[in-house]
């Protein structure tokens, strides 16, 4: 038998989390293949295979396991099963055609006498709370709809239920619980807000959107325009992009802008690097690699660490307005929103304009007043005039130099 030990991933980390399995119990495995996923306070990671042969599990998904542990064993000396093909006349045997079946008015996942009543009825499905294996709405379960309008249970539970979940926190949740509270406590926190017309970048996006997409293959988001523009300003105004180490501060020639990505296990921030050095496409592309990786859980601990600057869109959700936490050690965050209609006056008139609230929280221990809103706002003017992003000046006025 071949020991699988939990590898070290990190100075820090003393235990992992298994998050599942990926290969079963006994299943035969091959050498370097994929057999189950972990979870440290940082990161996911995969475990690897070291020899071929039938898999052993010493532990269940859920388990908190300590570095260095025995997380399975592999059999070496097994052999490989053989596959067998099927007979030639299964293979060649015709289809056998399918009985018909009745097609009600519902797509649901639903029992023929239930998909039957919700027709008849119209009932709407978002207030039926199924009770079926695998969240089957059963006949019971609409006439309990119908009997009961306006009312509806939790999934999976019955109307007037007192049930209390209790669930283990995974590695990921504790540490960003560790690390909100920290930064909460150990920063001068404030919160300046002003707000963006984003007209001028949905028209951009607009007119060059399709281009975009034909020659970069990606698509053209918001966030590679608040990413620049981030660049630009963090450059302008180095103490935004500076830490506090010791009785130092460090200041950073770069800026490396973590991008707050929410995924089913929780908040991540992965880091795009040297953004002041892309292109609009280079941003884009770096997103949507760092999106699939955290949706995946394939963030490496290296995805993670070195951001020099936070972005967070809370807009995505629906927010209206917030004040963002600051992911230390860093010294500032941006807060992006959603964006609405509002009547704005503008040269004296008032007009239906496009608006987004931006927010920057900021370490004051760090960052003055003064260096804090005019980084907002210069971060405004440069969203609201996107051709300023090419090189952060006005054309017109650099040609005149002026």
């Amino acid at each position: 038998m071949i020991d699988i030990k939990v590898p070290t991933v990190g100075e820090s980390i003393s235990e992992v989390t298994l998050l599942k399995w990926i290969k079963k119990e006994g299943e035969y495995v091959e050498r370097d293949e994929i057999i189950a996923e972990l979870e440290s306070e940082k990161a996911t990671f995969e475990v690897n295979a070291e020899q071929a042969g039938l898999l052993k599990h010493l532990a269940a998904e859920g388990d908190t396991i300590l570095i260095g542990s025995v997380l399975a064993q592999i059999d070496e000396t097994a052999s490989k099963p053989l596959v067998t093909s099927a007979p030639a006349a299964e293979k060649i045997a015709p289809a056998v055609p399918k009985p018909p079946t009745t097609v009600f008015a519902t797509e649901v996942k639903a029992s023929p006498v239930a998909s039957a009543i919700i027709a008849d009825k119209k009932v709407d499905t978002n207030a039926i709370t199924p009770s079926g294996a695998g969240g089957k709405i059963m006949k019971s379960d609409v006439l309990d709809a119908l009997a009961n309008p306006g009312k509806q249970a939790f999934a999976g539970n019955q109307l007037f239920t007192r049930n209390v979940r209790v669930e283990k926190m995974s590695n990921l949740r504790k540490t960003i619980s560790r690390r909100l509270v920290e930064a909460k406590n150990t920063t001068a926190m404030l919160t300046t807000f002003n707000e963006v017309d984003m007209g001028k970048i949905m028209e951009a996006r607009k007119q060059h959107k399709d281009k975009f997409k034909e020659i970069h293959g990606v698509n053209l988001g918001f966030m590679s325009f608040f990413a620049k523009a981030c660049a630009i300003a963090l450059g302008e105004w180095p103490s935004v992009n500076a830490y506090i180490s010791g009785d130092s501060l460090q200041f950073h020639d770069y800026a490396d802008i973590s991008i707050a990505v929410s995924t089913p296990r929780g908040l991540t921030v992965p880091v795009i690097r040297n953004v002041e050095s892309l292109s609009m496409a280079e941003i884009e592309k770096a997103v949507v690699v760092l999106a699939t990786k955290a949706r995946d859980s394939k963030l490496t601990a290296e995805d993670l660490q070195g951001g020099t600057f936070t972005i967070t869109n809370g807009g995505v959700f629906g927010s209206l307005m917030s004040t963002p936490i600051i992911n230390i050690p860093q010294s500032a965050i941006l807060g992006m929103h959603k964006i609405q209609d509002r009547a704005m006056v503008i040269d004296g008139k008032i007009e239906i304009r496009p608006m987004m609230y931006l927010a920057l929280s900021y370490d004051h221990r760090v960052i003055d007043g003064r260096e804090s809103v005019s980084f907002l706002v210069r971060i405004k003017e440069l969203l609201e005039n996107p051709q300023l992003l090419l090189m952060g000046k006005d054309p017109v006025k650099t040609l005149l130099d002026l």
